[in-house]
């Protein structure tokens, strides 16, 4: 059975066969577009430039949906094509190399280098002119001690439970010597950095995971330590890189982590083993899910396609989380009590002073998951 009925198969094929020659048309000007990236990517290198540039994007996202319209066409879809350009644009760029904003900086050392974010360092670091060593934790402390002479950047990477120990075991480092950490919890591994090297510490945290395509638009929280001046060049690197740094201290950082990661995997852990324990089949939940139930259950099952070891440390890395944790326990009681009441005026007024705790951000996040979910949608 044809997709077409009689008679229409040749007009059909003619057209056909002209949006191909259109769409060979839009190959090639990719193509294109590609090769201009590149030399913009090698001008941003030579210049020192970041390759995101967010008020130049904001700018040109804007004015070509004011021309999509002039010309007829759904601004929507103009802006979706040119940012999915976008973001190949900036995987493109990031192998391009930058400029080094420490010259003459001695070694960098990556303790842990052989892990995945431990190598996207390594990897950007030196796509950035500098002269990568890499350190494991079952090199002999001899090999240890001969990487770090001369060190101008140590970068802690290994497993969060494993971190304070592998700090805590370092040879004295040079005085100049910027230590650096890229745990997700940042109180204790702060403290232990300060205690074992005198010189300048900065604690990292990438909010992303090393499977990145581009660190554009990325976010990388930094907690001062000792000397944030001598840290500074490192900052200017990860910008180049096109990531945004948040700067916050440990406590503040550690009390964030508790909502951000802590409680949401937390709450993941429990749907996915509710989901298991309910063992509907799968197959038939996503034939009859709506965009957001499915894009609800990938990021759930995203989740247990991972390491469950680092999962469980970041969930059980601070007692305050721990406890964050059993505070919504409880709220989750009191909800289910109200729906147990069968109490609809006491859900809505719940659901109302939610609502406006969220304020302008509801509105905003409702606009958000519209395009969310529309690509979603198309991706089935």
């Amino acid at each position: 059975m044809t997709d077409a009925a009689p008679g229409a198969e040749e007009p059909l094929a003619e057209l056909r066969a002209q949006i191909d020659d259109v769409d060979s048309q839009i190959l090639d000007l990719l193509a294109r577009r590609l090769e201009l990236v590149g030399e913009v990517g090698e001008v941003k290198g030579r210049h020192g430039l970041p390759i995101y540039a967010p008020e130049r994007e904001k700018a040109m996202i804007a004015a070509k949906r004011e021309l999509a319209t002039r010309r007829g066409l759904p601004p929507d879809l103009v802006e979706d094509v040119l940012r999915r350009c976008m973001r190949e644009a900036y995987a493109h760029e990031k192998n391009l190399g930058f400029t080094t904003q420490a010259p003459g900086l001695g070694p960098v050392v990556v303790v842990g280098g052989g892990g995945r974010m431990g190598a996207l360092f390594g990897r950007m670091l030196t796509l950035s002119g500098y002269a990568v060593r890499v350190v494991e934790r079952d090199d002999s402390p001899e090999q240890v001690v001969e990487a770090v002479d001369g060190a101008g950047l140590v970068v802690i990477s290994v497993p969060i439970h494993d971190t304070v120990d592998v700090v805590r075991s370092l040879p004295p480092l040079p005085e100049s010597c910027l230590l650096v950490d890229l745990t997700s919890t940042k109180q204790e591994v702060m403290a232990a950095m300060l205690a074992v090297h005198a010189g300048p510490v900065l604690g990292l945290h990438p909010m992303f995971g090393p499977d990145v395509e581009s660190m554009a638009k990325q976010v990388v929280a930094a907690v001062p330590g000792r000397d944030p001046e001598a840290s500074q060049w490192l900052l200017r690197q990860i910008r180049l890189w096109g990531a945004r740094v948040h700067e916050v201290t440990a406590a503040d950082h550690d009390a964030a982590m508790g909502m951000i990661q802590a409680l949401r995997h937390f709450s993941t852990f429990a749907y996915g083993s509710h989901l298991a324990s309910e063992d509907h089949d799968l197959t038939e939940l996503l034939a009859l899910s709506s965009p957001i139930y499915r894009l609800e259950l990938v990021m759930v099952g995203r989740l247990f396609a991972q390491n469950p070891d680092l999962y469980y440390d970041i969930i059980t890395a601070s007692p305050d989380a721990v406890q964050l944790i059993e505070r919504y326990h409880s709220r989750f009681d009191e909800a289910l009590h109200v729906l147990r009441s069968g109490n609809r005026e006491e859900f809505a007024a719940r659901f109302r002073e939610i609502g406006d705790w969220f304020g302008e951000y509801a509105e905003r996040f409702l606009a958000e998951s519209r395009t969310l979910l529309a690509h979603a949608d198309a991706t089935r």
